[in-house]
């Protein structure tokens, strides 16, 4: 890992063994881009990448040289107005009104490690020699705005941390229009891009597409980073699967409104940004004061997509999520919402958490209606005291019985949102955001508190650390159920509304900073009515998030298969429900909804007490399994085999570090009939070990295993028989393969 500048050719190469990242300062005193690609050996000069050229109908930065216009160069960090009528990375907006900018490279600075982004998620490192930065000052003359260009190469992995920090040392105020996190420009558009779109319910679903002349992007502008696109992107040689060929993945590590796009030019150059959405951002930069964009994370390799996601887990689970959780295997849990709803009683809630302690869950969960007036989502947000009706002996009263009977608790919080319904908002009806002279709209019979202002946040953060300090609370369940409307403070002026959205997410980071701080040994898990808020910025204050309220087994293959392009499996909150499902009402059986959730943080989201004698064993087994290689599953390398969204089967499989234990998830959607013989390749095993299949007891060795693949053919390929229980639709099985000593 370096990073080298060539003062002869004002070259810099940020290098390790997988990626070069490569720029130049251009004769205008910009920053230009080289090459971003599979690490090349360093060397003094190469300006050479640089092409220029005579074009027509180009404007030129230079009356002598008629080869240099910045519409046909690739840059660092470009602006418009000024020879580049490409999207730009950044617009400063003068008090005069102009928005023409000239930042040209005035002095650059090499750090160890990492610098800490402030107020806002971000990677890190912990030990000497993980990471170097490179920070570049850009200076515009005539204003006196800089920008510091930040970034951080890793030791470990092709992946590159980017973001920027804009100070105004002018003397008058300017406004920030766009201020992206990453702007890149590649020299070529013969890329698949892959996103992860979908909506509530159907989050994460892969969707892909070759680049084309124009551009095409994906956002937000609803407050939250949402159910319809998640925060990352690949782009992907068309050529390029799962275990080999080129990509580059680009994940933004940020909550609120965002854009990432491509930009195809009429050159086939592509340029690709990253960053808050310009559409809903403006940001005033008074003199002396500075402003940091969100981080983002790009990730190269030519060895494929399973690479690309596994250098995203590692990185994510190891140096993105913190604190006391971040390793640790996550507790198995009970979550009482599809069990009652709002129809519960303490001595109810007992009786789910005896019948759950005896199957081995570990963590018993109360979801929502335990606070204020709540008997139903009309009422009661705001105030976050609990219930004497339903709890008499309060939350910590509710907790020491848990404890006594060997469970630990968690509490569901909606922090951000209030019913007009409570005494909290009669109190203060002005906290909410709105504006003046127009209706505001409910979602859920529930406005969004203003937690742009601080008074806010402190409001809830004194409530919220009341309860954690009176109660034994293990776990907090965080939800965020409605999109941001009508988007307005009373608590900044005209000039300053066009900061509302960004400084939201702040508060919503400054409240989670508080309380990860102050309670520490916590698990918090982010949710958004399941995957709203499903994103990067999420996982450094809580290291698992709900991924989907759906939790159909069958729905979870798709999501979770496209989650795990960046996610890591440890935040993937993942629950075996009711059948049938009470999203899709769809009837799965108990051990493929079990084999499923399993590649997850795993736990039941029904009322254990329903089910039969027999059902009831199969739920200790099921807990009894996910006990003893609970940590494998969650912090193996993940594999991606068969994709849901290509076929009839799924499949997946983690390999513990050590590669003498692997376990394969195998799904089968509808069943078939005097079908195919099936195999599955596996991949990520010892290709000299010998492997033990726990379930049937054969051996083979891993190159066997891998190369001609894992036999799954069931009675499917022949006619069915009426004795066959595990060849029918919704099928799964779950292989254990442990080398033999």
């Amino acid at each position: 890992m370096k990073i080298v500048y060539h003062e002869s050719s004002k070259t810099f190469h940020l290098y390790n063994d997988t990626i070069s990242y490569i720029m130049l300062i251009l004769k205008n005193g910009h920053l230009g881009q080289l090459y971003c690609g599979k690490r090349i050996r360093d060397r003094e000069d190469f300006s050479y990448f640089l092409e220029t050229c005579t074009r027509p109908m180009t404007a030129r930065v230079f009356e002598d040289d008629d080869t240099f216009s910045l519409e046909h160069i690739r840059q660092e960090y470009p602006v418009f107005g000024t020879t580049d009528f490409r999207q730009p990375a950044v617009e400063v907006c003068q008090e005069n009104g102009s928005r023409l900018s000239d930042f040209q490279y005035e002095s650059h600075r090499i750090e160890s490690g990492k610098p800490k982004l402030p107020g806002l998620p971000a990677t890190y490192t912990e030990a000497e020699g993980e990471a170097k930065t490179l920070i570049v000052t850009l200076r515009d003359a005539l204003t006196g705005v800089q920008v510091e260009l930040l970034y951080t190469i890793f030791a470990e992995g092709g992946i590159l941390a980017r973001s920027a920090r804009l100070f105004n040392n002018g003397t008058e105020a300017v406004r920030l229009t766009r201020a992206m996190s990453l702007s890149l420009d590649l020299p070529d558009r013969d890329y698949v891009w892959q996103q992860l779109s979908g909506c509530w319910a159907r989050e994460c679903h892969i969707h892909s597409r070759r680049l084309e002349p124009g551009i095409q992007a994906i956002g937000s502008m609803r407050g939250n980073s949402s159910h319809e696109h998640n925060p990352f992107l690949v782009l992907r040689r068309p050529h390029t699967n799962e275990h080999q060929g080129e990509a580059l993945g680009l994940s933004l590590i940020y909550s609120g409104n965002f854009r990432i796009q491509a930009e195809v030019d009429a050159h086939d150059t592509l340029r690709v940004m990253a960053g808050i959405d310009p559409e809903t951002f403006t940001w005033k930069l008074d003199p002396g004061e500075s402003f940091q964009t969100p981080e983002a994370v790009l990730v190269y390799t030519d060895k494929g997509l399973n690479q690309m996601s596994q250098t995203f887990h590692k990185l994510y689970q190891r140096r993105l999520a913190r604190g006391y959780w971040r390793d640790k295997a996550r507790p198995i849990l009970n979550n009482n919402w599809e069990a009652t709803y709002f129809d519960f009683t303490e001595d109810r809630l007992m009786e789910l958490a005896a019948q759950a302690k005896e199957c081995g869950v570990e963590l018993f969960v109360l979801d929502d209606g335990w606070f204020g007036e709540r008997s139903n989502d009309h009422a009661g947000l705001g105030d976050w005291t609990a219930n004497r009706d339903r709890l008499p002996n309060g939350i910590a009263g509710l907790a020491d019985r848990m404890e006594a009977l060997g469970m630990k608790l968690g509490l569901w919080f909606e922090p951000e949102m209030v019913n007009q319904d409570s005494d909290f908002y009669r109190k203060h009806p002005d906290w909410i955001l709105g504006a003046p002279g127009r209706s505001v709209s409910q979602g859920r019979h529930q406005y969004v508190l203003d937690f742009s202002r601080k008074e806010v946040v402190d409001a809830i953060y004194e409530q919220m650390a009341e309860i954690l300090r009176e109660a034994k609370l293990s776990y907090i369940k965080w939800d965020m159920n409605r999109s941001i409307t009508e988007c307005f403070s009373r608590g900044w002026p005209a000039d300053r509304q066009g900061e509302v959205y960004h400084r939201y997410i702040l508060g919503v980071y400054d409240l989670y900073e508080r309380l990860t701080s102050e309670f520490p040994q916590v698990l918090f898990e982010s949710c958004a009515s399941g995957g709203g808020r499903f994103d990067p910025g999420m996982l450094y204050y809580a290291p698992q998030g709900w991924l989907s309220d759906d939790s159909d087994a069958v729905e979870r293959l798709k999501i979770q298969y496209g989650a795990s392009m960046c996610y890591p499996i440890s935040s993937m909150g993942a629950h075996v429900s009711a059948a049938p499902n009470h999203q899709v009402y769809r009837n799965t059986p108990l051990h493929t909804r079990a084999n499923v959730a399993c590649f997850g943080t795993f736990g039941y989201e029904l009322d254990l007490n329903k089910l039969t004698r027999e059902e009831m064993g199969e739920v200790k087994e099921q807990i009894a399994f996910m006990k003893k290689y609970r940590h494998i599953l969650q912090f193996g390398t993940f594999y991606r085999l068969n994709s849901p969204f290509e076929g009839n089967e799924a499949a997946w499989m983690v390999v513990s570090e050590d590669k003498k234990t692997a376990i394969v998830g195998w799904y089968r959607i509808l069943n078939d009939v005097n079908g195919r013989y099936t195999r599955l390749r596996l991949e990520g095993l010892n290709p000299d070990a010998a492997y033990r299949n726990v379930n049937g007891g054969t051996v083979h060795y891993g190159d066997e295993l891998m190369y001609a693949g894992l036999i799954t053919t069931d009675d499917s390929a022949g006619q069915v028989s009426a004795g066959a229980d595990h060849s029918t639709d919704f099928e799964s099985r779950i292989y254990i393969l442990e080398a033999e000593v």
